[in-house]
């Protein structure tokens, strides 16, 4: 017969165990399906990263700058080296052209001079040194004797210091690669951000901008503060001649700057020289550490690491290429995102 026992029944804590578990199943259920989607991050957010990524790609592009700068030097010291030792070469091969037409003189002749031996010789500054100990030559070979040595030894010594360079050159190229795919991946970051934002948000931050930009104008014109030198007012003015023109990365005009670029070019168009980089510039002149008395057209420098400089217009007030996707323009001293180390007075 078929047995007709009842199933065992699940205990009490399994229920209990399974019941809990299902609940919480749907309450998580639902909670996903009432969740919000992730929202995306907002105007000021977005401009506080992309703030961020241009301030690192302009420190980048001081780098980058020194790199070329120290790029460009190389290769004019290298071209002069080698101009040096191909003059020298000719020189020497001169003097040695000399000394073998008195050989060859002297052995038409019979009388065959010692110094014909210069030519067999692995060493003729040993060959001179026993020549000369031995009276075998006269004053005037003994002359031209050393000019070959010398020519010989600032020919070696100049191929020498050529090799270094050229050792230096390439790591220096080396480097300024990086330096510029650093700048480029940061500037790459950031207008990926901008992209994310709507037209509207767009036009927001730059309504902003162009408000923030009028006002330091409107500040900086009507400051009552003493221009400086008479070429640093040549050189505010030229910076302010350029106002509008698009900030570049690695750019000295007339197109367009990047914050460097500006400085040197405007002091260059009156009439004075200064190095390329924002930190190199702190060396321009006399370093001035309050803005009260600063002057219109001193340099100004800001961040700890010295990587932004701009030309001091008045009233707390700078004109300035600031970063990509901006412009040479007036800006507040206070609103530059890096504290303000000191002035220059070039």
């Amino acid at each position: 017969m078929a047995s007709h026992r009842r199933p065992k029944q699940p205990s009490r804590a399994r229920v209990t165990v399974l019941t809990t578990a299902a609940a919480a199943a749907v309450a998580f259920s639902s909670q996903a399906a009432n969740a919000a989607p992730s929202e995306k991050p907002s105007k000021d957010e977005v401009k506080a990263k992309v703030d961020k990524l241009y301030e690192e790609a302009e420190q980048a592009t001081e780098k980058y700058n020194g790199a070329k700068e120290k790029q460009e030097k190389l290769q004019k010291e290298i071209s002069t080296i080698q101009d040096n030792v191909a003059r020298g070469q000719e020189e020497l091969n001169e003097l040695r052209d000399s000394l073998g037409l008195a050989a060859a003189s002297q052995y038409r002749t019979g009388s065959i001079d010692p110094s014909v031996q210069l030519f067999l010789s692995a060493n003729p500054e040993d060959y001179l040194d026993k020549a000369s100990t031995l009276d075998q030559l006269s004053g005037q070979q003994v002359e031209a004797l050393k000019k070959v040595q010398e020519k010989q030894r600032e020919l070696a010594q100049e191929r020498a210091e050529a090799s270094e360079k050229l050792k230096d050159l390439a790591s220096t190229r080396t480097e300024l690669g990086k330096k510029k795919k650093e700048v480029q991946g940061k500037l790459s970051s950031a207008q990926k951000l901008l992209n994310s934002l709507t037209a509207a948000q767009k036009a927001e931050l730059a309504a902003e901008q162009n408000r923030a930009s009028r006002t330091s104008e409107r500040d900086a014109l009507t400051a009552d503060v003493p221009p400086g030198s008479g070429r640093a007012a040549a050189a505010f003015a030229f910076a302010q001649s350029q106002l509008g023109k698009p900030y570049v990365y690695g750019a000295t005009g007339m197109s367009s700057f990047d914050c460097s670029g500006l400085t040197s070019r405007a002091y260059a168009a009156a009439g004075v020289q200064i190095p390329r980089t924002s930190e190199a510039q702190t060396g321009a002149g006399t370093k001035i550490y309050s803005v009260s008395q600063l002057k219109v057209g001193d340099l100004v420098f800001f961040f700890n690491d010295l990587h932004h400089v701009g030309l001091y217009a008045g009233n707390g007030q700078i004109i300035h290429a600031p970063r990509t996707g901006t412009v040479v323009r007036y800006e507040s001293m206070d609103t530059i995102g890096g504290p303000f180390m000191f002035g220059v007075r070039v």
